[in-house]
């Protein structure tokens, strides 16, 4: 989750037109890195343990829709690295404001999956 919403955070800086080429590169490592060292086997060890998750405690109308939420949050994981991948070759399309505003998604996500784990309604 840390990845997912500091990320954005970073490309809400790198898609300021003001930056440097040089700071535009130092973004550029710092991204990937995070990217590819954290996010991506954060993103693996989730799904294996919500599996093992879904093995021992079988679906329950809470689990199916915190499996819903994951599936989206897996899709914003997706959409991240297609923002990287446009980053990396000076290709971004979208604003500061865009990527301040998706910054939230995985906040407010992470919020109703804590509720659903907590309390575990239904």
């Amino acid at each position: 989750m840390a990845g997912l919403l500091y990320l954005p955070r970073f490309f809400v800086y790198h898609a300021d037109k003001k930056i440097t080429k040089e700071t535009s590169e130092t973004f550029k490592i710092m991204e990937r890195r995070l990217f590819k060292f954290i996010m991506t086997p954060a993103f693996v060890l989730t799904w294996l343990t919500g599996l093992a998750m879904i093995h021992y405690l079988g679906l329950d109308i809470w689990l199916i829709l915190k499996i819903l939420f994951v599936f989206i949050l897996t899709g914003y994981h997706f959409f991240c690295q297609v923002c990287l991948q446009k980053f990396k070759t000076d290709q971004n399309i979208y604003s500061p404001k865009f990527f301040r505003i998706t910054n939230e998604v995985p906040a407010v996500i992470l919020a109703f999956i804590i509720i659903l784990v907590v309390f575990k309604p239904f």
